[in-house]
This record gives structure tokens, C-alpha cells and sequence, in this order.
């Protein structure tokens, strides 16, 4: 009876996708900038030293990265495990318009890209405008002009799909260039901790983990019902991905749109007790907002900025939307606040926002097949 429920699975390679990642895309401008930087790790956030203590790594180089630095980390961490790091304050404006200045250079091979972030994109180069029909020669064109116009280098991978492209991508940093096709699914996924999955986040490994479910060949022997069963339409996605199927589209006419609520304090938020009741506050003030603009989203983004000015966002995406629920938004905006560091400093200004919008009317794909 149960296999009557599964949905068969279809492998479509019929696409060229690139996912392009600049590496450490800010450290890496500043290196540029200052080639003193380049031989030294560099962090980019606030001195901790200057600031008693305060702030979040907004990203740091890879000899940073090589003692243990990451993003979100607090700064006054990534000062203990680098304490000969430079420490440099972001600039984003410049970050911004040096992401500019490179999804130009992306126009000039395909107008279908889809903006991740300010240093990552999928670009659809079925078909391209210089007619290239080896994407592996477009792409290694795409990282030399990318090297001689902007004095900086990027990691490339290339797939049939969004999920193996961005995979690819990962796999050789810095300056990598990764192709899998359909005959390398298998070694690719089967090995992959299943916490390093896209779209598996801490609590679901956890739960997968208690599953059995350990690394990309246990979640590939499980079946179909049992995703479905544990995990509802996230399960089937799992089932999906872990099989190299991701028919999504590279959204390359999209609207940008977010809907958030923010809100500034005083006196300060100074109890972990009274952060957790204004992001609840928040959640459902945000709901309201999504379900009056009839959207829903698939990127929740927190962001704090505590007595000493200092600003935070970090953000959870997920494959599939966000439900308008109040108490699922609040988990989750919880999580992000986990993540980092719970509550440290008085707080200023908190703010909840939805990114990644649609239409209420555009249902998730796998919804009826469960109904």
C-alpha cells in the first residue's frame, strides 16, 4: 500500500547551469585594495579590541578561516583563535558596487541570472549570447575576465540543476572550477555529511542523525514514505535532491520584494526574556503583513543592532516557503538568534523581514501530491 504513494522520479539534464561563488568575496576586495592584507589573516569586523568586546564576523580571508574564523562568529572569538589578524570594518557600499560591476560582466554571457548575494549567482547558459557551446570553456572565460577586469577570483560549478551546480561550486575553493554530471551523482552525494546538505538545517540533521541517516548514501537508502512520514513536503524534496533532481527554474525576472517589521527600543532590550518577547511580538506582526499582502516567503532574516551601535543580520532559507504561522516564524527567528549568540548586549532595534517572495497563489509544488 505504502508504494503506492511514491511519485516516480525523473532526471532532467537537459540544462547548463553555472554557479558562480566569489571567494571570500569582501576579504578578498580589501586584499585587492591592500595587498598587505594578503599575507596576513584578515577579519572583516569591528575590533573587538576597540569595542570592548562587540561584534560579528561579517567574513574573513582563508588564512583566517585556516584558524578556525567563520562568519557570525563573534568578534572577540575570532580575536582568540587569530590574535594577529587585522581586523578591518566593512564596507559594504564598496562591496556592493563591486558586486555591480560583476553581474555586468555576467550580461554579457546570459540574461538569466538569478543574485544569491552580493558575491554568488546561477547563470542559465543553455543558451548564452556568444553562442559557446562547452560550458566548461564559458566558464573559464567567465573566471579570467572576472580576474583581469576586477582583480579577483571565483569558484565555479557546473550541473544540470541549481542544487549540483551550487554543490559543484563548493567542492575546490578558491579558484575551482567543478563539473558534475549525471554519471558522478552518486560519489558526490553519497559521501556528503548529511549536515552539509543544502536545505538540512541543525534541527533536521539532528532528527535524520537519530534516523540513521548520517551522510548522502543513508539518506539515499531511505525510503520515499519514510522522508514523507518524518519530514512532510520537506521529505520529498530530500528524496528529490538526494537523487540530483532540482527542476527549479534560475529566477532571472523575479521581482525583489521583502515584507519586515522593525522596531526601535527605549530604553533598551536589556534581558534575554524581553529579546524573546518582542521577536514574538515581531513574528506575529510580520505574519499579519505577509498574509494582508497575500505572500509568503522563503528567507527569514533577523536583525539586531545592540547599544553600542553594532549592527547583526543573519538570515534561514529554506526550499520550500515559510508557512504564514506565527509560532513557526518565532522558532525559527529564535534559532537565528541562537546561531548568533543569543542575547549578549542591551538591544537597540530588532527587525524580522521575509525575502525570497511570491504569491500566496503559487503553491509549493509538492503540496497536492500529498492531499
Amino acid at each position: 500500500m505504502a508504494n503506492l504513494l511514491e511519485i516516480p522520479i525523473h532526471l532532467n539534464t537537459n540544462r547548463k547551469i553555472l554557479h558562480i561563488d566569489m571567494d571570500a568575496f569582501y576579504a578578498q576586495i580589501e586584499m585587492r585594495d591592500n595587498p598587505d592584507y594578503k599575507s596576513v589573516p584578515l577579519i572583516l569586523a569591528n575590533d573587538p579590541r576597540k569595542t570592548g568586546g562587540r561584534g560579528v564576523v561579517a567574513t574573513a580571508n582563508y588564512l583566517a578561516r585556516e584558524l578556525g574564523v567563520h562568519s557570525a562568529m563573534s568578534a572577540a572569538e575570532a580575536l582568540s583563535l587569530a590574535p594577529q589578524a587585522v581586523f578591518v570594518t566593512p564596507n559594504f557600499s564598496k562591496y556592493r558596487d563591486v558586486s555591480q560591476q560583476l553581474h555586468q560582466i555576467f550580461k554579457r554571457y546570459t540574461n538569466k541570472i538569478e543574485p544569491v548575494a552580493f558575491d554568488e549567482a546561477y547563470l542559465d547558459i543553455t543558451e548564452n549570447i556568444p553562442n559557446i557551446d562547452d560550458p566548461i570553456q564559458l566558464a573559464h572565460e567567465l573566471q579570467q575576465i572576472i580576474y583581469e577586469e576586477l582583480g579577483l577570483t571565483s569558484s565555479v560549478g557546473i550541473s544540470f540543476n541549481k542544487f549540483l551546480a551550487k554543490l559543484a561550486s563548493e567542492h575546490n575553493k578558491p579558484s575551482g572550477l567543478t563539473v558534475i554530471n549525471p554519471g558522478d551523482i552518486r560519489p558526490f552525494l553519497d559521501m556528503l555529511p548529511i549536515n552539509e546538505m543544502r536545505g538540512v538545517g541543525t534541527k533536521t540533521a539532528e532528527q535524520m542523525v537519530s534516523l540513521g541517516i548520517h551522510n548522502g548514501k543513508d539518506l539515499f537508502n531511505t525510503t520515499q514514505n519514510k522522508l514523507a512520514d518524518t519530514f512532510g513536503k520537506s521529505g520529498y524534496i530530500f528524496y528529490e535532491r538526494i537523487r540530483g533532481v532540482d527542476d527549479r527554474p534560475v529566477v532571472w525576472q523575479r521581482e525583489r520584494k521583502s515584507i519586515g517589521k522593525e522596531r526601535t527600543y527605549g530604553p533598551f532590550l536589556d534581558s534575554e526574556q524581553a529579546v524573546i518577547d518582542e521577536l514574538k511580538d515581531l513574528s506575529g506582526k510580520l505574519v499579519k503583513s505577509l498574509i494582508k499582502s497575500q505572500l509568503h516567503g522563503k528567507t527569514l532574516v533577523l536583525k539586531i543592532r545592540d547599544d553600542e551601535f553594532q549592527t547583526a543580520t543573519h538570515r534561514a532559507t529554506r526550499i520550500d516557503f515559510f508557512p504564514n504561522d506565527e509560532d513557526e516564524i518565532y522558532r525559527v527567528a529564535q534559532d537565528i538568534l541562537d546561531e548568533l549568540g543569543g542575547y549578549q548586549n542591551p538591544i537597540r532595534l530588532l527587525g524580522l523581514t521575509m525575502t525570497n517572495l511570491a504569491a500566496l497563489s503559487f503553491e509549493n509544488v509538492v503540496l497536492p501530491l500529498y492531499e
